[in-house]
């Protein structure tokens, strides 16, 4: 068994109230739903966002070395914008 970090986070009692309702009711726990949110907030982890990125490259016909070779030009074109 993966022994997994803990975080403590401060929530305002209605807002922990209104998490433990939204868990109960949709037969999730609270993890579950912390992270469901955060995918959906975009925010994945290392593993998930490398597994996208081969998604892409494979859709759009790339290789590995093409797609950075890409991914490198609009970044530096991204930061001349600014």
């Amino acid at each position: 068994m993966r022994i997994m970090p803990r975080l403590t986070i401060t929530l305002s009692d209605e807002r922990r109230t209104a998490l433990k309702e939204a868990a109960a009711s949709s037969g999730k726990t609270i993890t579950q739903l912390i992270d469901e949110s955060l995918d959906a907030y975009g925010i994945k982890t290392r593993a998930r966002a490398e597994d996208l990125l081969a998604q892409a490259r494979q859709r759009a016909g790339l290789d590995e070395d093409r797609a950075l070779a890409l991914a490198i030009e609009e970044t530096d074109d991204a930061r001349r914008r600014k």
